[in-house]
């Protein structure tokens, strides 16, 4: 590495919520730069860890984030910008879509994080994933010596046109009842119970992020995403806890199933207590015969929770981001971020390979619906071989019909998808949604989580009428 080759930005980039800058201006103390996917899961933990690591050193860090889009829709600016702050991300965003800065830094996989010293010159970069611990060295490594915190007007120190605030902040989680409707209020940390109008009724979580078994007022949730109610029981897959919760709806006790809080491998087995093994991403649950389904999309697998004797279970997939069929272990997810079980079927929403799947409980046998692999997105209605989706979120299914409904989150739509060999179709909405990221089915009605307009929906299916439901709380 020739280290007195001093890069610049390309004037292309878009700075999305902060004053355009160069990284000559911000010489005069050290700098990091973040080059990420917003919907990559194993990007946003490597940002966390650097957000994290600047929590406990204040004042001896600028990080810039670089987002270099994997879909169509990242190039749209606002967009871009939405899906990150959907991970409570708040540092500058330089919006890189024409990969330029990506190929100015020989950048070659997400994410990278380019650690730049006081004067410009390169010192270390990490590639990929890797371990917390990682991060913390190559950090306490450059900022060795920086006794004095940066200027308190050094540039990034405040967002410019942040998030209005709103009663919601990023819903990503939405399970509906006959006369209630529970909502995971993913950005305030916390679970909604309202009825159907919107009225808040119940609260858990404190509203901070935290790991906190116990009554209403005292437990405390992280980034709290996908929900499953059965009966008087509503299962969370907190995310950003890294873990299993559950609340019992008619104490309003809150306790942890699975999870230690921290991000990591989870361990197969008998567990004698929660914390003997950690998750990574859990993003949505689903029960059936008494087992609690776990789409985890740190590790792209599907895992099982047995309530009864508390065994976790790898279910399927061997870890790649792929979209490949097969049995258990040898079939492939690609970040894996809703299911729905259907008596002896799972049906399983894979992010990042704009694919819809299918697993046998019986037997772990995966299948493909719709979607071609990867880097094969698009908008197409028809058949499943030509029909394509971009990024899609969630899906929810109805006990009775043979309809799947998809949130199709980077095309801004609502889709369907009849079983048995139906076509993909497009539903006929007033007008296009912002980022939805959950769905619910009852009464009668689709409610949609419109996670990046901080909202939730309810469509009429039979009128066709999209109304908003007015939380409040």
């Amino acid at each position: 590495m020739n280290e007195k080759r001093l890069l610049e930005l390309p004037k292309t980039g878009i700075w999305l919520n902060a004053a355009p800058a160069t990284l000559q201006e911000l010489r005069g103390g050290p700098v990091a730069l973040a080059f990420v996917n917003g919907a990559s899961i194993w990007s946003m933990q490597r940002l966390a860890e650097v957000t994290g690591w600047q929590a406990r050193n204040p004042g001896r860090l600028q990080l810039v984030v670089v987002q270099v889009p994997r879909f169509e829709f990242e190039r749209e600016p606002q967009q871009a910008l939405k899906l990150l702050r959907r991970q409570g991300i708040s540092a500058p965003i330089v919006l890189d879509a024409q990969w330029d800065a990506w190929r100015a830094f020989d950048v070659q996989s997400w994410p990278t994080l380019v650690l730049l010293d006081a004067y410009g010159v390169e010192r270390e970069r990490l590639v990929g994933g890797g371990a917390g611990g990682d991060t913390e060295r190559v950090l306490n490594a450059l900022c060795d010596g920086v006794a004095q915190p940066l200027d308190d007007e050094a540039y990034g120190a405040r967002e410019i046109n942040p998030e209005p605030r709103l009663p919601l902040r990023f819903p990503a989680g939405l399970a509906v009842a006959e006369e209630r409707l529970y909502v995971a209020d993913t950005g305030n940390h916390r679970i909604l119970e309202c009825n159907h109008a919107g009225r808040v009724l119940r609260q858990f979580g404190l509203g901070s992020a935290d790991l906190i078994n116990g009554g209403v007022g005292e437990a405390a949730f992280n980034r709290p995403q996908g929900l499953a109610l059965v009966r008087d029981v509503l299962y969370v897959a907190d995310t950003g806890n890294h873990a299993l919760r559950r609340i019992n709806l008619s104490s309003g006790q809150v306790d942890t199933l699975c999870g230690t809080g921290r991000v990591g491998d989870p361990r197969a087995g008998v567990l004698a207590q929660p914390w003997d093994s950690p998750l990574n991403h859990p993003a949505d649950v689903a029960v059936a015969d008494n087992q609690v389904h776990i789409a985890m999309a740190g590790d792209n697998h599907i895992w099982s929770y047995d309530l009864g004797t508390r065994e976790l279970r790898w279910r399927s997939g061997a870890g790649p981001v792929e979209v490949r069929d097969g049995s258990g272990h040898l079939a492939a997810f690609a970040q894996p971020t809703s299911v729905v079980a259907v008596q002896q079927t799972l049906y399983v929403c894979d992010s990042l390979g704009s694919a819809i799947r299918s697993v046998q409980l019986r037997n772990d046998l995966v299948q493909t619906l719709v979607g071609q692999g990867p880097w094969e997105s698009g908008n197409v209605d028809g058949p499943r071989l030509n029909a394509r989706l971009q990024f899609p979120m969630a899906i929810a299914k109805g006990p009775d019909s043979p309809m799947l409904w998809i949130a199709d989150s980077g095309n801004g739509t609502l889709r369907t998808l009849r079983l048995g060999g139906g076509d993909l179709a497009t539903v006929n909405l007033p007008r296009r949604l912002h980022g939805p990221c959950a769905l619910g089915l009852a009464a009668g009605a689709i409610w949609i989580a419109e996670t990046d307009a901080h909202s939730v929906l309810r469509f009429d299916p039979l009128s066709g009428e999209l109304s908003d439901v007015p939380i409040e709380g």
